[in-house]
């Protein structure tokens, strides 16, 4: 290791406890929870052995009065739940690291759909969980010790299952202390309400009981928003003012920024680190160790920020995801190998969805115990085993990578003189620029090995392929942008007459000569839309961006960015039309529909952003000539990513993945392990 990243590796006391090194994996959701609690142990272990000193749970539930049945948090509601969780500090105890458990009731934030309880908040405001048309109840003085009572009985319950530090939560815009102590909620004129030092006392009263309750048997820490930019917490009044108050009491701060979609801001909208300016006064108030968060991958942002007196502890949530191995890597002299976070919240749109957590850059991650997948251990071949990977996008590195570090002869040819596939081009979009860290990534490391050959600038047909005299053929051909229109809104496609340029997303970036005014039309709901209007826009064309749906680029919801989006597009200066459909674009105009009334616009060039074309030409021609395989010693042609089924990015990446660790293993009945229910 680099002698200027010892500091990184100093043991750190926290109340009781102490953590062997400065990397704290800091609470994160992933899907699976309480229902999977097999599989959560297995991901949270895959932390600890990575090297991180502690390992925190995600979310976790105190009683049923907090339920978000829906996503898949951690919950502590009873003794069954205690036996769960030993499964997970049991396995991060393994490899010396501390458990972390952050005990949550999420106020107005949480749904109780399946407890069917009334959620508790100051007052009864509306419930800010999307989509719940429903209203908290105002908490009385009794229920305000009911609930104490119950984030008590909570802290028992995680002293049992082992975890060696509790938490306070009141962060991310959804923790009922939090929504006590913010004057955007909080409107009480009892001892609860007021005052700021009235709208603090739940949160200081939840920290003495869990220090009283702890006893010294655990750590205490508080996860707490210094600043919210929704409003009602700010970082000159109600941040400072509570670390200020109570800055000693707890064993340790966890500090960010809220709501979540500020606090894991992608990399469109944060550099890394950007949380500095907000947290930094919080060490200067407090003799307790500070944990602090920024999408952290650089050994040296680290080092800087304990050396500056910011924090105590480098907190990673993404990171921690795209690499669990980052602390192990920069012990051992390997952070050329570190796969860094590209904050692209794919992982939080999992928790969205309340399904196992998935990463563009980590194909692993929420299939260590269900598929028995590790992120740097590989099962080695031991038959030789050749094979020839025809494309170089997402799912072709992946492929290529992950069957070369098994041991089998990879040649990757790419048609064109670079590599990388559609992240060549999207990675140029604005906010994407760290999309081209998935491809660089497995480019280092595939240059890097003796039995990787790579043509780039070669285009291959069927008799190349069944000369070449590879074993195994994958074909990662990817897909093009259809430029017919032809999408989920306009399935019959959109008429095009004389007049207008018609350009895919890619002949666009590529230099197409353009026409203004310029309509993009999304019907794909993600960053492609979007991001070319505001490649256009960047350029000083005028843009037009017109999607069906209520919201521009919707599925960003799901990625924590929607909101900001609309916001950002709307300074950009970029019209946007929503609910509309393109139905015709002829003479110089696009005609859209909203229901039943028809408008025009002036447009000289028309993206439509609809659906892609899987490249599968190859595949087809290959198939016709499946008679020939086992004459040149083919065993196999597989067609995976894009050119398959066209998706994300990490959906790329998975398939390449899968495909690497499947071959040479048996077929089983299941694809992958279960958690089932025991009946009694």
């Amino acid at each position: 290791m680099d002698d200027r990243y010892d500091v990184l590796f100093e043991p750190v006391k926290i109340g009781p406890v102490t953590a062997k090194n400065r990397f704290f994996a800091v609470a994160h959701s992933a899907g699976m929870g309480f229902a999977q609690p097999h599989a959560t142990a297995a991901l949270r272990a895959m932390k600890a052995e990575g090297g991180w000193a502690v390992v925190c749970t995600g979310v976790c539930e105190i009683d049923e009065t907090s339920d978000m049945m829906g996503h898949q948090n951690d919950r502590l509601w009873d003794d069954h739940d205690v036996a769960c969780h030993r499964l997970t500090t049991d396995e991060i105890h393994k490899y010396g690291a501390l458990a972390a458990v952050e005990l949550a009731h999420l106020g107005l934030g949480a749904r109780n759909l399946y407890s069917r309880v009334p959620a508790l908040g100051p007052a009864s405001l509306k419930c800010t969980s999307a989509y719940v048309p429903t209203q908290s109840m105002p908490m009385t003085i009794a229920d305000i010790q009911a609930f104490r009572a119950a984030h008590r009985r909570a802290v028992r319950r995680a002293i049992d299952a082992g975890y060696d530090i509790v938490y306070v939560y009141a962060a991310h815009d959804r923790a009922l202390p939090l929504h006590f102590l913010s004057s955007r909620y909080n409107k009480r004129t009892d001892e609860y309400g007021g005052s700021l030092e009235n709208r603090m006392r739940l949160l200081k009263e939840l920290i003495e009981d869990t220090i009283e309750e702890a006893s010294g048997r655990c750590a205490v820490a508080v996860r707490f928003a210094v600043h919210d930019f929704s409003g009602g917490i700010t970082l000159e009044q109600e941040g400072r003012a509570v670390i200020e108050a109570l800055g000693d009491m707890p064993d340790l701060w966890d500090v960010n920024v809220s709501p979540w979609s500020f606090d894991s801001s992608t990399a469109r909208f944060a550099e890394e680190g950007f949380q500095d300016d907000y947290i930094g006064f919080v060490k200067k108030l407090t003799r307790k160790p500070v944990v602090g968060v920024g999408r952290f991958t650089s050994p040296d942002a680290m080092v800087s920020r304990i050396k500056r007196g910011l924090v105590d502890f480098i907190g990673a949530a993404r990171p921690s995801i795209a690499d669990p191995f980052i602390p192990e890597k920069i012990r051992t002299g390997r952070i050329d190998e570190i796969r860094e976070c590209i904050g692209c919240n794919v992982c939080a749109s999992t928790e969205m969805y309340g399904v196992p957590i998935r990463c563009t850059q980590n194909a692993t991650i929420g299939e260590e115990w269900r598929k028995a997948w590790h992120p740097e251990k590989l099962k080695p071949l031991s038959n030789r085993e050749s094979a020839l990977v025809v494309g170089s996008g997402p799912a072709g590195l992946e492929a290529a990578l992950t069957l070369a570090r098994r041991g089998v002869e990879v040649s990757l040819v790419e048609r064109e003189a670079f590599l990388g596939g559609r992240i060549a081009w999207e990675s140029k979009l604005p906010g994407s620029q760290t999309l081209a860290r998935v491809r660089d990534y497995r480019i280092y490391q595939l240059e890097r090995m003796s039995n990787v050959q790579i043509y780039r600038g070669s285009q291959v047909d069927v008799e190349d392929i069944l000369q070449f005299g590879a074993r195994r053929v994958v074909l990662a051909t990817g897909a093009a942008w259809r430029v017919d229109g032809v999408g989920p809104a306009t399935p019959n496609g959109i008429a095009v007459c004389d007049g207008v340029n018609v350009y895919s997303p890619e002949t666009v970036l590529a230099g197409a000569p353009l026409s203004g005014p310029i309509v993009v039309y999304d019907d794909d709901h993600y960053y492609v839309g979007h991001g070319v209007a505001e490649w256009l826009r960047a350029r000083g064309c005028e843009v037009t961006l017109v999607t069906p749906l209520a919201d521009v680029s919707q599925w960003s919801y799901y990625t924590l960015e929607l909101r900001r989006l609309e916001e950002r597009l709307d300074e950009a200066g970029i019209t946007c039309i929503t609910k509309s459909k393109v139905k015709e674009v002829r003479d110089g105009t696009v005609i859209t529909a909203s229901g039943r009334r028809l408008a025009s616009l002036p447009c000289g060039t028309f993206v439509p952003v609809t659906l892609r074309e899987p490249n599968r030409q190859l595949a087809d021609a290959l198939e016709l000539r499946k008679q020939d395989w086992r004459d040149v010693g083919i065993e196999s042609v597989t067609l995976i990513g894009d050119a398959l089924a066209p998706g994300t990015v990490a959906a790329a990446v998975y398939a390449g993945a899968a495909l690497g660790r499947a071959l040479g293993e048996p077929q089983r009945a299941e694809s992958f392990l279960r958690e089932r229910t025991v009946l009694q």
